[in-house]
């Protein structure tokens, strides 16, 4: 009887330790719509309106955020069962489900935004510059052909964006804030930063006679370099907020996106 009840136990204390050591892999699996993340544990970059939008909808609520400094890193943190979901944006989403065949993106968006540029409050001239070098980019083509160039199974790497030939920079450097790990809008092709906001950027600096510099930095960090003047425009993803508003101008939207909620198999 009480090597019966040892044994009885030593499983119920197995059983409790695979729970412990599963705990939000198993609540995961769980995971159909955006209501089954209330009480969750939810992955976000910080500072990303995945964090402003998983803060207010669903902390009061009981969910758990954690915030990382890198999409990639969330998605670590998904995989080995310490978080149950991951909130990021569509395309960069892909991407991390395509390298990791126990993922998958749930059929419902989550939220639609545009992407703006993000300027310094006291810099209207280049506001301005930036909004009608866009306008021209759509017009003539060249913004949906980047897009085209990084979105879309059969246009992928068709139609890279190459600086016109005799392209000069008379007026001196402008430095862009980034994120470099947001496949496909901006992260690293061996030591060169490349994706949408790199090649739009590029494109824009062309048109207006500045040589691009790009900075890479943590993404909280990009409002704050723009407003000191340490970069001159904010450009990775960057969603127009009633809150970033407040410190900080933005451009014309160049590009809709959708967040969505990435899980476990």
């Amino acid at each position: 009887m009480k090597k019966l009840l040892s044994a009885l136990l030593a499983a119920a204390m197995l059983c409790t330790s695979a729970i412990a050591f599963s705990g939000c892999g198993e609540d995961s699996a769980k995971i159909t719509t955006a209501d089954d993340l209330i009480g969750k544990s939810i992955g976000v970059q910080l500072g990303t309106t995945g964090d402003i939008y998983a803060t207010d909808e669903y902390e009061k609520q009981g969910s758990k955020i954690e915030r990382y400094n890198k999409g990639a890193d969330a998605i670590v943190a998904l995989t080995s069962g310490k978080i149950d979901a991951v909130i990021i944006d569509n395309e960069p989403a892909k991407a991390f489900v395509e390298a990791n065949d126990g993922l998958k993106i749930l059929d419902e968006p989550f939220a639609k935004e545009d992407y703006a540029i993000c300027v310094a409050k006291d810099n209207e001239k280049l506001l301005n510059d930036i909004n009608k070098t866009l306008a021209e980019l759509k017009q003539d083509g060249t913004l949906d052909s980047i897009m085209k160039n990084y979105i879309g199974d059969d246009t992928k790497g068709k139609s890279p964006y190459k600086t016109p030939d005799g392209t000069e920079y008379p007026n001196g450097e402008l430095h862009m804030a980034t994120n470099a790990f947001f496949e496909p809008y901006e992260y690293y092709d061996g030591d060169q930063i490349v994706g949408i906001d790199a090649m739009t950027a590029q494109a824009i600096c062309d048109k207006l006679g500045y040589k691009l510099v790009i900075d890479d930095m943590d993404f909280d960090a990009i409002v704050t370099a723009v407003q000191t003047g340490k970069a001159d425009f904010g450009m990775a993803g960057m969603t127009v907020t009633d809150e970033r508003l407040q410190t900080i101008n933005f451009t014309d939207s160049y590009t809709t996106a959708t967040q969505v909620i990435i899980v476990n198999k």
